[in-house]
């Protein structure tokens, strides 16, 4: 999507990663923005190098500024979305405690909430947060159905769950046996239903026991790459300040 190196080098930061070729170094270097460590390009192969880079990048078609300018500066389209109404401001979110507010939070910063059209994350490991949407989304409807604050509750509620599972498994044994000898009919239909009965709900407790031992390895990793984001988001911030008054100097 570029048609020279510069334009090269922006998009890279705009996916998250810096790249250091300055004449003074040695070596060409390129990381996230996240970390501090950088890796030498040569490292990743000879193709990877600037000056590879450049050349393979000259013989893209002048077409492709198209998609620089499209990746750049992207068009916002006018969308119908469903209301919905958060009683805040996002920008203190941060403030409040909670998991339930963790996952909002990390929603937001996805773009997801309010929907936000063409919206990117900035970290290249908030990107792959994407991935797990469903996941957090089962998440934090376990979390506002059963009212859970903190990792201390989820906790209680993963003990409760696994003393009602066992509750229900006993229960289904016992229909189980009465059917092994019963020959009336009535009963034996009873039986059946009420096991099939113990069988949903063990699925149901079995789920959110799932999804609740989720939560308490989630919620650290969505604390570190939302403080990563955010970081990024201030850099990013950081440097848009930084060039206005480079304009304005000039």
């Amino acid at each position: 999507m570029c048609i020279n190196y510069g334009q090269f080098k922006k998009i890279m930061l705009k996916k998250g990663y810096i790249i250091n070729d300055d004449y003074n170094r040695k070596y060409p270097t390129i990381r996230s923005i996240n970390d501090k460590k950088a890796v030498r390009m040569y490292h990743l192969g000879e193709q990877y190098l600037p000056k590879n880079i450049a050349n393979k990048i000259e013989h893209n078609p002048y077409y492709y500024q198209n998609r620089y300018m499209e990746f750049i500066h992207p068009k916002k389209k006018k969308q119908k979305y469903k209301v919905c109404k958060y009683k805040g401001k996002f920008k203190d979110i941060s403030k409040m405690s909670g998991i339930d507010v963790l996952f909002l939070l990390l929603f937001h910063l996805l773009g997801l909430l309010p929907k936000r059209e063409n919206y990117q994350p900035l970290s290249p490991e908030m990107k792959q947060e994407v991935r797990k949407m469903e996941r957090y989304s089962n998440e934090i409807r376990l979390i506002v159905s059963e009212k859970l604050k903190t990792t201390e509750d989820v906790k209680d509620y993963i003990s409760q769950t696994e003393n009602d599972i066992e509750d229900v498994t006993n229960l289904r044994q016992k229909y189980r046996n009465k059917l092994r000898n019963c020959t009336d009919d009535n009963f034996i239909k009873e039986y059946k239903e009420k096991r099939n009965n113990c069988t949903t709900t063990l699925n149901k407790y079995r789920k959110n026991l799932k999804t609740a031992n989720w939560i308490l390895e989630d919620t650290p990793k969505v604390k570190e790459v939302i403080k990563i984001e955010r970081q990024m988001k201030n850099g990013q911030e950081d440097i848009t300040k930084m060039k206005k008054k480079d304009r304005c100097a000039r």
